[in-house]
């Protein structure tokens, strides 16, 4: 029996990341039919995307029907599995999301603050517009939500649909290999239990042969920033991380070091005029330049810059995991069920869980450690904050999101960037009757 995928923002510079591990994993995982789905505006993108994965299929020897259509309905009717990687404003909302909050002196970034919390609002109506069709069209399909803020996203759709939606995000796979190349330890001895939040998650038990690394001070100090590609700054001091007791995500670095991340954003800000998302169309622009190539038929080296590393080892191996009901363990944003103690069994986090047939079914964590704790239910607030704006529009509880989320906290400066939030995302955020200055 084939299956059918449909990837929501087809055009997506990552999409041959995808479709590598589709081919590595073809043995398991036998994908017969492959849908790449996108809006009127990202169809250029998309059309090479799509000769570009016939010529990889091919080189394969597979026989994968790949197609671009802009009709999602087509797309998504009996389809198996939905990827959802799109972004709403594309990379021009992201510029915006990232500049906009400098002036206020408070870091820009695409998932994490107030560039965060546009994203969201900007995305969150457009996902459960998703989710609507595929209650309608595939209701039996597991969507694998890659969309960011993935955390945020899942939440809003596992709150407010009946889609089966398991949360991806390839920074866990990040650390899990940086960590075994860090220690020497090969990845086959190493399980590393995951806890948190999206982009606000670590490492807390570090199991090797059994015994757990990280429950004794001073056996392991590591750390990993450097393994996500798309940020850039200091790191976190080693003896620090040995205090902490955890192993943090790169993600932390704009909590704990939140001062330095912005001087460092600042200065290349102030020396290039550019931020990370002005690169990235620069990355872009080159990859699609080697994507229309007739001769090219694998996934250039190239798109590692792009921060998609891994991606499709993520992605492939949790599909395969669900579709052959193997047990595996991967770490997904899904919703807590008592895993984690202390936060709602309803919250979507970012944790270890087994996978089979029937989901996600996360590992049983216990308490965070305290050093940690309040910053996760600080950032979980403003999520359910921000996913309650998204959806009812009210512009007051907008204001309060912003002003729970540990980058901003004044109400002054919650309110004045929520107005530019609204200015710069106009066309997007018509759910949203009005400024915050009645």
């Amino acid at each position: 029996m084939s299956i059918k995928i449909a990837v929501i923002g087809g055009g997506s510079s990552y999409t041959p990341e995808l479709a590598e591990g589709l081919i590595k994993n073809h043995g398991t995982f036998p994908v017969g039919e492959l849908a790449l789905v996108d809006i009127q505006e990202g169809a250029e993108k998309a059309e090479i995307i799509c000769s570009l994965l016939k010529r990889m299929f091919s080189k394969a020897k597979l026989d994968v029907n790949v197609y671009f259509t802009l009709d999602r309905a087509k797309a998504l009717e009996g389809a198996d599995f939905v990827v959802s990687q799109f972004r709403v404003g594309g990379l021009d909302a992201r510029i915006s999301d990232e500049k906009l909050p400098l002036k206020y002196g408070i870091i820009g970034q695409e998932t994490t603050g107030p560039g965060g919390f546009a994203n969201a609002l900007r995305t969150i109506p457009v996902a459960l517009e998703l989710c609507r069709d595929i209650e309608r069209l595939c209701p039996d399909a597991w969507l694998i939500n890659f969309t960011n803020p993935s955390g945020i996203v899942t939440e809003a759709i596992c709150r407010h649909t009946n889609v089966k939606c398991i949360g991806l995000c390839n920074v866990p796979i990040n650390m899990e290999t940086a960590v075994s190349k860090l220690t020497g330890i090969d990845k086959s001895r190493l399980r590393c239990q995951f806890a948190g939040l999206n982009h606000l998650s670590f490492i807390g038990k570090l199991f090797v042969d059994g015994k757990d690394l990280l429950a004794k001070k001073g056996a392991l100090t590591v750390s990993i920033g450097s393994v996500v590609k798309n940020i850039e700054g200091p790191d976190i001091p080693p003896e620090m991380i040995d205090a902490l007791g955890f192993i943090p995500s790169p993600y932390l670095r704009y909590y704990y070091l939140e001062h330095d991340m912005f001087e460092e954003e600042m200065k290349k800000y102030r020396e290039s005029g550019k931020t990370r998302a002005v690169e990235v169309v620069e990355i872009e622009s080159a990859l699609f330049k080697k994507y229309k190539d007739e001769n090219l038929a694998e996934k250039p080296k190239e798109l590692e810059k792009r921060g998609g590393a891994l991606y499709s080892e993520a992605a492939v191996s949790l599909m395969n995991s669900i579709w052959n009901d193997t047990g595996d363990i991967h770490v997904v944003n899904v919703k807590n069920m008592g895993a984690i103690e202390g936060l709602p069994n309803d919250a979507v986090v970012e944790t270890s869980c087994v996978i089979t047939k029937s989901g996600a079914a996360p590992l049983v964590y216990g308490p965070m450690p305290k050093t940690i704790d309040g910053l996760v239910h600080q950032v979980k607030t403003y999520e359910t904050l921000a996913i309650d704006a998204a959806v009812s529009g009210d512009i007051y509880t907008a204001v309060l999101a912003l002003m729970n989320h540990p980058l901003v906290r004044d109400v002054k400066t919650a309110k004045a960037l929520f107005e530019d939030i609204i200015m710069e995302n106009a066309e997007y955020l018509g759910n949203f009757t009005g400024g915050t200055n009645k």
